[in-house]
């Protein structure tokens, strides 16, 4: 219900809430981790660090390192790879609600909608690989 009440409120017109600037994101970031949910399921994690460096999480005990930059309206995340390579840049546009951040991914048109669920002080809890193997 929540998530539909988001999307409703963010498809309105009158809705005029900006994407967040990179100050703002990272002001509102940085030092926490955010959860984060698609359609009522938990999605991901995210821990924020400094110097724009991320670790996210798919909430499966692993963990991928990346960074992220300002692109025009959007925040990019990239991130390490296996094989030790580079990801794709995954750009997102960010919107500050009452509720948390909502993410709109906007690689594909109709991306993703994400929707922040809650925030720690806490980072997430990352297994190294091949752990218990």
């Amino acid at each position: 219900m929540r998530l539909a009440a988001l999307t409703l409120l963010l498809a309105t017109p009158a809705f005029a809430a900006p994407y967040m600037t990179a100050e703002e994101f990272d002001a509102m970031t940085r030092g926490k981790t955010f959860y984060y949910a698609e359609d009522g399921q938990d999605y991901g994690a995210e821990d924020y660090l400094d110097n724009r460096r991320v670790r996210w999480s798919f909430l499966d005990g692993r963990c991928k390192d990346g960074h992220w930059y300002p692109q025009d309206d959007m925040i990019c995340f990239v991130y390490e790879e296996e094989d030790g390579l580079q990801s794709e840049p995954q750009c997102w546009s960010f919107t500050s609600t009452p509720s948390g951040l909502v993410a709109q991914f906007r690689n594909l048109p109709g991306g993703s909608l994400l929707y922040q669920t809650r925030e720690s002080d806490e980072p997430m809890l990352c297994m190294g690989p091949d752990v218990g193997a």
